[in-house]
């Protein structure tokens, strides 16, 4: 299973200025999600999925909590 954590407001800054992008463009993930109650996020929170990738190793994904 995918490792889930928020992102500090640190955190959310350096990955927009990394991917010179906005929160309004990342990929979306509903509060209601299991995964987003369990981890307690809330609107707004960029949320960082670790997966495992046969190729990479491991891969970082970014959602924004809706």
């Amino acid at each position: 299973m995918p490792k889930f954590r928020i992102l500090s407001e640190d955190e959310k800054k350096t990955v927009l200025e990394k991917f010179r992008t906005t929160k309004d463009k990342l990929p979306k993930i509903l509060e209601a999600d299991p995964i987003v109650v369990r981890i307690s996020a809330k609107k707004g929170d960029l949320i960082e999925i670790t997966r495992k990738s046969e190729v990479a190793g491991e891969s970082l994904y970014y959602r924004v909590v809706v």
